[in-house]
């Protein structure tokens, strides 16, 4: 091994307001650095990271000539509960991603993709 994950970093143009969604989405604690880094550590010390990026442009998706680069899979025992939660705080549905009846895709307020799975094993 030649070291350790210490966080999955997103750019974006409002680190503070992209920790707070994801933060409500996965729970833990906030951290706010400066006004170019936040921190989201959840319950169990998986760190989620987001850099100021004044370039930041969302990832086109679907879109056959583009993709989705990376995103989240998060875990739910209700689905559509949780659609309505994410929904309120300010993400949106993927409409056209190919779906299935154990995932949903949407996006975060800043146009990462991320989806809600649900009884799938790890």
């Amino acid at each position: 091994m030649i070291g350790q994950l210490r966080s999955v970093v997103f750019d974006c143009k409002e680190p503070a307001k992209l920790a707070a969604f994801y933060q409500s989405v996965i729970g833990g604690s906030l951290t706010e650095d400066d006004e170019t880094w936040s921190t989201v550590t959840d319950p169990s010390g998986r760190r989620l990271a987001f850099q100021y990026s004044p370039e930041h442009e969302p990832p086109k998706f679907p879109d056959p000539e583009g993709s989705q680069q990376v995103h989240l899979d998060i875990r739910v025992e209700d689905p559509d509960e949780a659609e309505r939660q994410v929904l309120a705080l300010g993400a949106t549905r993927v409409h056209g991603a190919v779906e299935d009846t154990t995932f949903r895709v949407f996006r975060d307020p800043a146009g990462h993709t991320f989806c809600l799975v649900w009884g799938i094993a790890d």
